[in-house]
């Protein structure tokens, strides 16, 4: 039996969202913008946009996912942050690790926390997120690690 078409290119789509989520919510802290600033950059700029140096063409994205993450994760921050801490080392609060896993946590815990997507799909997702920014494995590891943490907080039902 087959998948159904369009299943890969959706998923395609729903992982570039949350790729684009994490890169978005790093922006806004590094930078100070508002979710609308950088949700209207994104969505001008970058999602499928063209780089006019390079010519190439950035990856589309489920835009309805990408908007979602991005303003749950602001609208449930001190929530995803409290969770976050409660999974990291306790001499390790989220105030003190890099800022692209902060961003990364907030996705994810938003995600687990304001959709219906099962928490393991959430963790593999993000797992894969963690290593396009780490691709030396050791981030990976922590990341699976707080993100199961979070899901069992955040979902217990489902373990």
């Amino acid at each position: 039996m087959t998948a159904p078409r369009g299943t890969d290119r959706n998923r395609r789509l729903r992982s570039a969202a949350r790729l684009y989520a994490v890169q978005a919510l790093f922006q806004m802290e590094a930078a100070g913008a508002t979710v609308d600033q950088v949700r209207t950059e994104f969505e001008t700029w970058r999602i499928g946009a063209q780089d006019p140096e390079t010519g190439q063409i950035a990856p589309e994205a489920n835009l309805k996912l990408f908007r979602s993450v991005i303003e749950a994760a602001v609208n449930w921050q001190a929530r995803i942050d409290q969770m976050t801490d409660r999974a990291l080392v306790q001499k390790w609060p989220i105030a003190r690790i890099d800022p692209t896993l902060r961003a990364l946590f907030r996705a994810a815990g938003a995600e687990l926390l304001d959709t219906d997507t099962p928490p393991r799909v959430v963790i593999n997702e993000y797992l894969d997120v963690a290593k396009a920014f780490f691709p030396e494995g050791t981030g990976a590891r922590l990341v699976n690690a707080v993100l199961d943490h979070m899901a069992r907080e955040a979902r217990p039902e489902a373990f």
